[in-house]
């Protein structure tokens, strides 16, 4: 028994009396620089996804220009009743790739302004930015009416836009 009890003296002693005492938690509020640091870090992604959206539609639109130079002749000679079926259905499956492919790109460029309108720290850019989805779908309307040459500039002014907003951005 005396070996017990000295043993929890021991142990009584040994252990820090911190360790037995209520902890209170820390209600630090974030200091400026973090606040900032934080702002800068969501501004600086929200500068590469609008950057991201650039090269995609920038790529896309250099595609697009040969693709419709393309689907332009075989419907002029269409017309004229010089094209082969097999070269006609070509052309079909190329129109609705670019269709599928605009819709995409319309369906990312709405996730760009939801992410700015939804981020606090990307709001003041949202102005900016807000109308780049509806440019892709007008550019998607073109393209439903063969008008591909219309839909590519269209989606020149939808990458001004984002190139206007990236500036800004800096």
């Amino acid at each position: 028994m005396k070996r017990i009890t000295a043993l929890l003296i021991a142990s009584i002693i040994l252990v820090p009396a911190n360790a037995f005492s209520q902890r209170k938690r820390s209600t630090k509020q974030p200091t400026r620089s973090t606040t900032s640091a934080k702002s800068s870090s969501v501004q600086q992604e929200g500068a590469i996804r609008v950057a991201d959206q650039i090269k995609n539609l920038t790529r896309f639109i250099f595609l697009l220009g040969g693709v419709a130079k393309g689907i332009e002749a075989v419907d002029d000679a269409a017309r004229r009743n010089e094209v082969s079926p097999t070269v006609l259905e070509q052309s079909k499956r190329n129109k609705d790739t670019v269709r599928s492919s605009l819709q995409s790109v319309r369906e990312g460029l709405d996730a760009l302004e939801i992410h700015f309108r939804t981020t606090p720290e990307l709001q003041r850019y949202y102005i900016k930015l807000a109308g780049v989805a509806s440019g892709a779908a007008t550019a998607e309307d073109q393209a439903a009416a063969n008008q591909f040459d219309r839909a590519g500039r269209s989606l020149v002014d939808v990458v001004n836009r984002l190139t206007d907003v990236l500036l800004e951005m800096r």
